[in-house]
């Protein structure tokens, strides 16, 4: 990322020492850089409208305003201007990740992850991309899928898709990834990255997790 401007982190944890050295890994890298730090969920939010910060590390256990709650009011459907959230927690619940993706955040990752794994998380936030691996995304999404289907009845035929499109979608939703989907239908990986940003845009859905959401929601997937 030589010549880029660095990606920058605002880091929101109520410990102090967990902060700091996520702080301190966070800026010992060339091309990232801490726009701020907080330990509450409230300041969280209105550091981050004042910070404009690429990516907003994210504790779900805080006092004031907790990590979910913080997410949906900076990232969250309706939000003008979404912010990027990584959620990292000591809590490796299901539970957990669920409401951190309904709320809007674009990756999970636990805090006894390596640092290697932290920074990998913030870059890949960073691009637009989701964090999640697509077998717990499945799992996951597929644990709450009768709680994510609407009461008003979304079904297949109101998504506004091409038979193609909707082949990709129902793929990315049960987990596979650009390769298996390109050796699925027999296509190249470029072409799958066209058919998802097309899909993505359709549907007005910011990443893959918000289309395997919107799949069970509209029961493409069981």
């Amino acid at each position: 990322m030589s010549g880029a401007a660095p990606v920058r982190v605002l880091v929101c944890d109520d410990q102090v020492l967990v902060r700091t050295g996520l702080v301190t890994i966070i800026d010992a890298q060339p091309d990232l850089e801490v726009a701020g730090e907080c330990g509450d969920g409230r300041t969280a939010v209105d550091l981050a409208v004042e910070l404009r910060p690429d990516v907003v590390v994210m504790d779900v256990r805080m006092p004031v305003l907790d990590g979910i709650e913080a997410t949906r009011l900076l990232a969250g459907a309706g939000v003008a201007h979404p912010v990027k959230v990584l959620v990292v927690t000591t809590f490796n619940l299901d539970e957990y990740v669920y409401q951190a993706l309904r709320a809007g955040a674009s990756g999970f990752l636990l805090k006894d992850a390596p640092p290697v794994q932290l920074l990998h998380g913030i870059r890949t936030v960073a691009t637009g991309a989701a964090l999640l691996d697509p077998e717990v995304t499945r799992r996951l999404v597929g644990t709450y899928a009768a709680r994510i289907r609407p009461a008003d009845g979304a079904a297949a035929e109101d998504v506004p898709l091409t038979p193609r499109e909707l082949e990709v979608l129902r793929l990315l939703a049960d987990g596979f990834s650009n390769s298996e989907i390109a050796a699925a239908l027999l296509i190249s990986q470029e072409t799958v990255k066209t058919f998802v940003s097309r899909i993505l845009t359709k549907l007005d859905l910011r990443d893959r997790v918000q289309a395997v959401v919107y799949a069970y929601r509209h029961g493409l997937v069981t």
